[in-house]
């Protein structure tokens, strides 16, 4: 796959209840999703053929539709069968899924009730997010110039396309300087997530993470947690400084992408990927990897 552009790739992809060929599923230019970001969208793996967490990314793309003022036209179990079905369709058993619901292209402007809600699921294979070989030796974060903006400026429970456009700004920037992502900062100056998952410290065997107040409280975050406290580790989520960092001895990322991965940099802070890492990054496996 690599270099192959994403509008190439081969197979099938389910659009609007029906399966069209891969080149095939297209928008028209004047789609309001484009223009106006009306759209929301799912990241999930699929592992030994199962999705993880299926009925949970659903019901937070019905909900995330929600805050954007929409709601899709397929229910919670008719997705998770779309999802598994196209799965099965293009013959992978570890993958990545996308469903992406927006408004189209019946009226273009700001106002858009007319609009008709699409819906389409892609799966494709999609290796680990960071490499696998230098994964333990944590990757190096940037700490990014955009922060994650006041909840009462943006709809920040959904996972919504427009909220990715100063992730993407944060990411290129970092990725320009030799990191491999960036630390955002929240509206108050407070540490918030990276530009695509969340993240968490250590301090003397207890973990600390941010409050998920005004960015998403990812579902593999939640998974993380419940590990930890199966571990009987202290799980602490609470307002992080940026000068607190350090002090903190190691730190990892959780997304459904990043999975979890360690961090051995963020800015001018260093850590040291040690055993509690170690352990999320194997029970997160074991978790995910259908028995």
């Amino acid at each position: 796959m690599a270099g192959v552009p994403f509008d190439q790739l081969d197979g099938d992809i389910w659009y609007n209840g029906e399966f069209v060929e891969w080149g095939a599923a297209q928008v028209h230019v004047l789609t309001h999703g484009l223009h106006y970001a009306s759209a929301v969208f799912e990241g999930e793996r699929a592992y030994g053929g199962e999705i993880f967490k299926l009925t949970e990314h659903t019901e937070r793309l019905h909900k995330s539709a929600e805050y954007l003022g929409f709601e899709i036209p397929w229910s919670v179990a008719e997705i998770d069968e779309a999802c598994i079905a196209t799965l099965e369709r293009q013959g992978l058993t570890n993958a990545y899924i996308r469903p992406i619901a927006w408004r189209g292209s019946e009226m273009m402007g700001v106002s858009a009730q007319a609009n008709k809600i699409n819906l389409a699921i892609a799966v494709w294979d999609w290796p680990s997010y960071f490499d696998p070989a230098e994964k333990m030796k944590g990757i190096r974060l940037d700490v990014a110039e955009w922060k994650r903006p006041d909840p009462a400026t943006i709809p920040c429970k959904s996972k919504a396309a427009g909220l990715y456009m100063i992730c993407t700004l944060s990411k290129h920037a970092a990725e320009a300087k030799g990191y491999a992502d960036a630390l955002m900062l929240d509206y108050r100056g407070q540490v918030a997530e990276c530009t695509g998952a969340n993240v968490f410290f250590t301090k003397d065997n207890v973990i600390h993470t941010p409050t998920p107040d005004c960015f998403l409280d990812g579902i593999t975050r939640q998974t993380v947690v419940e590990l930890a406290k199966r571990r009987q580790f202290e799980v602490i989520e609470r307002v992080i400084m940026p000068e607190e960092m350090a002090d903190f001895e190691e730190c990892f990322i959780t997304g459904s992408a990043a999975e979890v991965t360690p961090v051995s940099e963020i800015g001018p802070y260093n850590f040291t990927p040690g055993s509690i890492s170690r352990l999320m990054v194997e029970d997160y496996d074991k978790e995910v990897t259908p028995s």
